[in-house]
């Protein structure tokens, strides 16, 4: 039977895009993050699209959250999907029990391509793919996959004859398994050259869909508070926690780069060298059991008008004996003295005495035995934060770029949803031990600081 010529879809790419879609066609890892509506889905459908004329691989695999959205995302898509790519030419149908498009015609050199379409966010999902050798991969909303489906589409396409993977997502917490476990591994062999295959990535807002009317972008655009954390998720598609966020204000600003709360070292020395800082504080938190060792400098500025974090680092602790403990803390009080002229107290977590005493020993050692090592006074783990909430409410709190530690730790904070009092979340996804350092540099002052506000 003759085929009858397919109507023609109204593809339209921007540079940016069709420069995406071109490099697919050279690298196995081809993955697309950013906003909502910035066009990621459609870039992806059609470079597999393309591949699937050529592929020596007959069975590939399409995947979404559920089956019923990999087949409206990637087999339908709003009319720019494989189904009306391959208009005339494909079929649904079934292949061992999976719902599956059956392509053959002209396009695919009249060779059958099958891709199968499944769901992958439940923990059995991975159930319903086994069985099968993959050529390609496509897979929408990748980050909402469990992880056993992640890793089984992986296996099923080690035979493959030209294997490739075409992943979007909208931005997720910054540290998301989908990027510590992979996205950002493969970005970092990719630079070091040691990833095979090649690694295509590219990220997108959703005003670089040329798609989207002026009119219906704005209307988009509308439903959003400009300096929200929702706005710097959906419309500009930056990765970000917008649930639960503890220091929203902080955290926008930071995610935002808008520098509201930046004073830079320079200007922090200046401030200091005009008697601006009435002292400077170490805080000191131990690590263990998975956590780091974390050291953190601030300064009350006259009166207690502001606070400024000058300094942060933090350590894994695993690996690490009292003796490295004791050499990296040296050197970051040493690293405040060379810039600042001076440090005037040490506040360490008091459940570590033999550590604390490590400590003091080691400064003695060095010739700074004037600092004086003391124990934090581990206050309310709610005073702490309401304290510096108030204090960047009021525009009362700095952080200067040698506080990378502590900008990533004040992003990521955020409240446990699971208990019915305010509670901080400590399950690892965030570095409790830097704020802890960071608060007990400044908590023995932290009704003065309030004070100050009446």
């Amino acid at each position: 039977m003759a085929i009858r010529k397919k109507k023609t879809i109204p593809f339209n790419f921007s540079d940016k895009h069709r420069a995406y879609i071109y490099a697919c066609q050279f690298n196995t890892y081809n993955i697309l993050e950013g906003a909502v509506r910035s066009g990621k889905t459609i870039d992806n459908v059609y470079a597999f699209a393309h591949e699937l004329k050529t592929t020596p691989d007959k069975i590939h695999l399409a995947t979404g959250s559920t089956m019923a959205n990999a087949k409206l995302n990637i087999g339908d898509a709003n009319g720019f999907g494989l189904e009306y790519i391959f208009r005339g030419q494909c079929r649904w149908s079934k292949y061992k029990d999976n719902d599956c498009l059956r392509i053959k015609g002209p396009s695919t050199g009249f060779r059958e391509k099958i891709v199968i379409f499944a769901g992958g966010k439940s923990s059995d999902s991975y159930k319903k793919i086994r069985g099968n050798s993959y050529g390609m991969w496509i897979a929408t909303e990748i980050n909402l996959h469990h992880d056993n489906t992640i890793k089984e589409a992986f296996n099923r396409q080690l035979a493959a004859r030209r294997r490739k993977i075409f992943w979007d997502l909208n931005p997720e917490h910054p540290k998301a398994p989908i990027y510590e476990d992979y996205i950002d591994k493969y970005a970092e062999k990719a630079a070091a050259g040691i990833l095979l295959g090649g690694y295509n990535y590219q990220h997108f807002n959703i005003f670089e869909n040329p798609n989207i009317s002026k009119q219906r972008l704005a209307e988009i655009v509308s439903q959003y508070d400009p300096g929200s954390i929702w706005y710097i998720r959906d419309i500009d598609g930056k990765r970000t926690i917008a649930e639960g966020l503890i220091y929203t204000r902080i955290a926008t600003s930071i995610a935002a780069g808008d520098n509201v709360f930046f004073m830079s070292v320079e200007e922090a020395v200046k401030a200091n060298k005009r008697g601006e800082f009435m002292e400077i504080n170490v805080g000191v938190d131990f690590g263990g059991n998975g956590s780091g060792h974390a050291f953190v400098a601030s300064a009350p500025t006259t009166g207690y008008g502001n606070l400024v974090a000058l300094s942060s680092e933090w350590h894994d602790a695993d690996g690490t004996d009292p003796e490295d403990l004791s050499r990296m803390f040296v050197d970051f009080v040493k690293k405040i003295i060379n810039t600042y002229g001076y440090v005037t107290h040490v506040y360490c977590d008091s459940a570590e005495q033999v550590l604390m005493r490590g400590l003091r020993s080691a400064l003695v050692r060095n010739g700074m035995g004037n600092i004086k090592v003391q124990n934090a006074i581990k206050d309310r783990i709610t005073d702490r934060i309401f304290t510096l909430t108030a204090l960047a409410a009021m525009g009362r709190f700095y952080y200067t770029e040698d506080c990378k530690s502590l900008q990533e730790a004040m992003s990521m904070a955020v409240w446990n949803p699971k208990s019915m009092e305010l509670e901080r979340l400590d399950d690892g996804t965030s570095d409790i031990d830097t704020l802890d350092a960071f608060e007990y540099s400044y908590e023995r002052d932290w009704r003065k600081f309030i004070k100050k506000k009446n």
